[in-house]
């Protein structure tokens, strides 16, 4: 795991991002990495941000309009 990706713009940085992602989920999939314990501080703090509202689409928003 070890890669952390803050922010990602444009269109070739999706593959990128992608594979960062996936390559994360092997990782955290693998039966080694699933048997160790997770700290509380780690546990709280993932609690807390999926109990916060999902945002609906905010780099979607524009100020042009379709029908200008």
């Amino acid at each position: 795991m070890g890669h952390r990706l803050n922010k990602w713009h444009g269109r070739g940085n999706d593959r990128h991002w992608l594979s960062l992602l996936i390559e994360a989920m092997e990782e955290a999939a693998r039966p080694d990495v699933r048997s160790e314990p997770v700290e509380t501080e780690i546990l709280m703090a993932l609690r807390a941000q999926l109990a916060q509202p999902v945002a609906r689409l905010p780099y979607a928003v524009t100020p042009y309009s379709l029908r200008n």
